[in-house]
């Protein structure tokens, strides 16, 4: 079947990265194929990059432009629901999105992952583990490389983190595996409530040969699938979960013993529940990754996401400038084990957030709660321990003659950044050259 039969007209909405990426894609693979971009944006990133003939439009819609196309490609970030999209539907011409244009091309096995939190590392150590095992794997989609970038890479396998909104605009992508991670509220402003952001999630497992399901968390199974079902989880039943061998807590694989999650560098039982995914998708994409276990053990996380930045003298220094809200805080302090302190960095920008959920996980831990920033004051009254600072390099001066073997610094920090860094990158990028300096 040639999707691309009576394909004369494309117009790209949304510039960017992955604009660009679909303005290549049609350029080299579809160079019949007359391209327009329309970008609301002024001055839309990218614009610069386009190669010569591809006519753009900025700064406004071109409804003109979208009711004589073929087919357009909406960038992830606008909604099916803006009133221009509704009115190029409504004339019948076909709104996809670059993971569905990928799905045209692909030709090779693809593992898919979404859920509200967890999915980048998923992915990223996804594709560690496959590429130690042996397989030449090209990892990209809502994390890192555009989904058609990566078509350019001599892969065997591809695996792609998905968002709800790339989902939307996807309904052919046949993978090998998909992983529904778990769900929690996110993305309100774009979605009716959770059933319609749930309902987007799900379509990750349309042409799924083996969908990987969260066991504690009923919420990521499909209504109705016809596929081959695996689950995850550390409460209730599932192929793979931890079991206590030897008076060891391992992972384990449908009944078989992997390793123990004391010989895991990554910090936090949510990402023990991260590694048990993986594992199910690299079994369900018939990858032995036996040969791949020292590369999990030696595994550190992704920038910005609990990743161990230093361990030394006993020390562990955590950076996840990524939880820049609470619920990712939440994630990160669950489950976590101790022989020590922990100094937990907290404080930003709000954004009007609810902090008092987290009281109660807090007062389980043996803490110091060290606050910063802007809306650092809201955090005061979460724990007796808490200590206020004007900045982080503050933090770290105060506490470091005190810190001892067995402690952990954890920057987990549940704002936004924008008040004292340009971003959670620049935020995290601080913490970590502190933690090196002072380690």
């Amino acid at each position: 079947m040639d999707r691309w039969q009576g394909i004369q007209h494309v117009v790209v909405v949304g510039l960017g990265i992955t604009g660009l990426s679909v303005v290549n894609y049609l350029q080299k693979y579809h160079p019949s194929v007359n391209v327009r971009v329309i970008d609301t944006r002024e001055t839309p990133p990218g614009q610069e990059q386009l190669p010569a003939g591809v006519a753009l439009h900025s700064g406004s819609w071109n409804v003109a432009w979208l009711l004589a196309a073929d087919l357009i490609v909406a960038n992830p970030g606008i909604a099916l629901a803006t009133p221009e999209i509704q009115q190029a539907l409504a004339a019948n011409i076909p709104v996809v999105g670059d993971i569905e244009l990928f799905a045209w091309h692909v030709d090779k096995p693809v593992i898919a992952i979404t859920g509200s939190n967890g999915k980048s590392t998923v992915t990223d150590l996804t594709g560690v583990m496959a590429n130690a095992a042996g397989i030449a794997t090209a990892v990209g989609g809502n994390i890192g490389v555009p989904a058609l970038d990566l078509l350019a890479q001599p892969a065997e396998l591809y695996v792609l983190e998905l968002s709800s909104f790339q989902l939307e605009t996807t309904s052919s992508l046949a993978v090998t595996a998909a992983a529904f991670l778990n769900l929690s509220e996110d993305h309100m402003d774009r979605y009716d409530g959770m059933a319609g952001y749930r309902q987007a999630k799900l379509r990750i497992f349309e042409h799924a040969q083996t969908a990987v399901v969260n066991a504690d968390d009923t919420q990521t199974y499909p209504d109705a699938y016809s596929g081959r079902t695996v689950r995850f989880g550390l409460e209730q039943p599932a192929e793979f979960t931890t079991a206590q061998h030897d008076g060891k807590e391992v992972l384990l694989a449908n009944g078989e013993v992997v390793l123990p999650t004391s010989d895991l560098s990554l910090v936090g039982r949510h990402n023990v529940a991260n590694v048990l995914t993986v594992l199910a998708l690299l079994d369900a994409a018939g990858v032995n990754y036996t040969n791949a276990l020292p590369a999990l053990k030696s595994y550190t996380g992704l920038t910005h996401r609990c990743q161990v930045v230093a361990d030394n003298q006993g020390i562990k220094w955590v950076n996840d400038s990524k939880a820049t809200n609470v619920a990712s805080t939440l994630a990160a302090l669950s489950g976590l084990t101790l022989n020590g302190t922990l100094y937990l960095l907290v404080g930003g920008v709000g954004k009007g957030a609810d902090f008092t959920p987290l009281k109660p996980v807090l007062e389980t831990l043996p803490l110091t709660l060290c606050c910063f920033g802007r809306d650092g004051d809201q955090f005061m009254p979460l724990h007796a321990s808490a200590q206020r600072f004007d900045t982080m390099e503050a933090i770290i001066a105060s506490i470091r003659p005190q810190l001892k073997v067995g402690d952990m610094v954890l920057l987990s920090p549940a704002c936004a950044s924008f008040d004292q860094f340009k971003n959670f990158m620049a935020r995290g990028d601080v913490f970590a050259e502190l933690a090196q300096r002072y380690a």
